[in-house]
């Protein structure tokens, strides 16, 4: 299991939420000190489908999830403490059930 970091030190945060599906899915936007840019969010149990500019590393930091890259028909279960990377360009389904689930999403990474 991956050591996900609580809080980060330095940064800028949009205070306008990113709202998406009705309000099932809220993040805020925020950049590091040292330019990267990142996301935090909840999603509330439902099944969504993102589309990928840049490359992503989705890291799970409570709940659980459910996923299914673009291309791809392997469902991969993600739990807290875990992540999942998109290629640029491509996207994912994503599936929670339960409880909602919290996310960290750092953007441009390999």
């Amino acid at each position: 299991m991956n050591m996900l970091p609580s809080s980060f030190a330095g940064v800028t945060v949009s205070t306008k939420a990113n709202i998406y599906f009705d309000g099932k899915v809220v993040s805020h936007s925020l950049i590091l000190a040292d330019g990267r840019k990142k996301s935090l969010g909840v999603i509330f149990p439902g099944e969504f489908h993102f589309g990928t500019a840049d490359s992503e590393v989705m890291e799970i930091t409570a709940g659980a999830c459910e996923v299914v890259l673009d291309g791809t028909s392997e469902t991969l279960a993600i739990s807290a403490g875990n992540s999942f990377d998109v290629p640029g360009n491509s996207g994912f389904t994503i599936r929670v059930a339960g409880e909602p689930c919290e996310y960290i999403c750092s953007f441009g990474t390999p």
